[in-house]
């Protein structure tokens, strides 16, 4: 993760910044791509509206996102997109664009099957193995169900994985 964060930063600080915010958030990238400058300049939270759900949400940004944002966002005009397509006038990356940097960044480290949506399982899975909170980390998703939250992050498979390590019959 730092690799890629350290990778993404030496490219161009809107990717980095793109970057920490899924893993420090857990927010889908719709819903990163579509905040302003004006959302997160000098706060220590923000109040959205997810976009696949239509339920209001207060986002609070930890420590290195909220210093990272804060020289991010020194310069920038509070109506600017926080990440802004170098396309047309004051409009956020596309969706695409934003898989394009991540894989771009993938293949500098060899990494396969990476998305727009590790960013929100990289921060899920590293939430659950801080806190084994799993009953909050489901309320951060919006999940239904713990299990269902424990599969999405991989945890499931991976204990599944260790115990077949240490199983034998005879």
């Amino acid at each position: 993760m730092k690799d890629i964060a350290n990778y993404l930063h030496g490219q161009s600080d809107r990717d980095y910044i793109m970057f920490l915010t899924g893993t420090n958030t857990g927010l889908r990238i719709s819903d990163i791509l579509q905040r302003r400058v004006s959302e997160v300049k000098g706060r220590k939270s923000m109040i959205i509206r997810e976009q696949k759900t239509g339920k209001r949400r207060e986002v609070k940004f930890t420590r290195l996102l909220r210093k990272e944002l804060s020289i991010y966002c020194q310069d920038k005009n509070p109506d600017d997109y926080l990440f802004k397509s170098r396309q047309g006038h004051n409009r956020p990356i596309s969706r695409s664009m934003a898989y394009k940097i991540l894989q771009k960044a993938a293949d500098e480290f060899h990494i396969d099957s990476i998305g727009t949506h590790t960013l929100r399982k990289t921060f899920g899975y590293h939430f659950y193995l801080k806190t084994k909170n799993v009953v909050m980390l489901q309320k951060i998703f919006n999940h239904s169900h713990p299990a269902i939250t424990l599969r999405y992050i991989g945890i499931e498979q991976e204990e599944i994985n260790r115990e077949m390590d240490d199983f034998h019959i005879y």
